[in-house]
């Protein structure tokens, strides 16, 4: 009977030791044009943990970080999950920036999320100042991903890239040309089929910088590949965490 209250203590202890180490808050913040991001902010025990901003793919919400957001804190990295304007619903997890956005008739195209990304960016670096702070994208949020790393060396320390491509233009230019100015650590993956679709743009990111992971099976489009479900999301996350503790 001793032996059974014991191991029952000890399940209770550590469970709430477990819960005590990640915590998840929905909070708001303000875009560049005033329209309110919502994210999930998924914190570990250490506040001055590095930290991973997560966007999501194309319909989809902040919901799609709902099983990775953690296993990323269990690995020692806070999270933010943002709403994209450009989005919708997955996991029964409803957009509510995308859903504000359309209530003030503001345009949700691919680039239109960029101000979003950028807050998101921001929000963190003022208001937790992290001493890595990492993007990681997923479909057409990797290739805005790519845009940013190029752009803020600055405040980026490093980015993954989900199943990127060249899906639009920005500034009137291709993303192999962004992916030429990147001066920091950078990964993409995607589904096996998918290399062609961005190794013109690895092949512009300079040498020092660039890595990049082809699954053994078929995989899948974007960060779902890091789904329990998903088969081969081992290979995955083992070359996720191999280019994190690279950094």
């Amino acid at each position: 009977m001793k032996r059974i209250i014991f191991t029952l203590t000890m399940l209770i202890c550590s469970s709430v030791i477990s819960i005590a180490q990640s915590s998840k808050k929905e909070i708001t913040f303000k875009s560049s044009d005033e329209l309110t991001i919502t994210a999930d902010l998924y914190l570990t025990s250490d506040n001055s943990a590095p930290f991973i901003i997560l966007f999501h793919q194309a319909g989809y919400s902040r919901g799609e970080y709902i099983e990775t957001a953690p296993k990323f804190n269990e690995l020692g990295y806070n999270c933010l999950a943002i709403d994209q304007r450009s989005g919708r619903v997955v996991n029964d997890v409803i957009n509510k920036t995308n859903a504000e956005a359309k209530d003030k008739y503001m345009k949700t195209a691919y680039t239109d999320a960029i101000p979003d990304l950028e807050a998101a960016i921001n929000y963190i670096k003022e208001k937790y100042n992290p001493k890595k702070l990492i993007i990681l994208g997923s479909s057409y949020s990797s290739t805005l991903s790519i845009i940013l790393a190029s752009k803020y060396p600055d405040k980026i320390n490093a980015a993954l890239a989900f199943s990127p491509g060249e899906y639009f233009r920005f500034e009137d230019k291709k993303i192999e040309e962004f992916a030429s100015n990147i001066k920091i650590p950078m990964f993409i993956t995607s589904a096996r089929d998918e290399e062609s679709m961005w190794k013109g743009i690895y092949e512009k990111i300079p040498e020092e910088y660039r890595n990049s992971y082809i699954p053994k099976v078929e995989g899948i489009h974007g960060s779902r590949a890091l789904w329990k479900v998903q088969e081969g999301n081992e290979g995955y996350w083992e070359a996720v965490k191999e280019f994190l503790n690279k950094l």
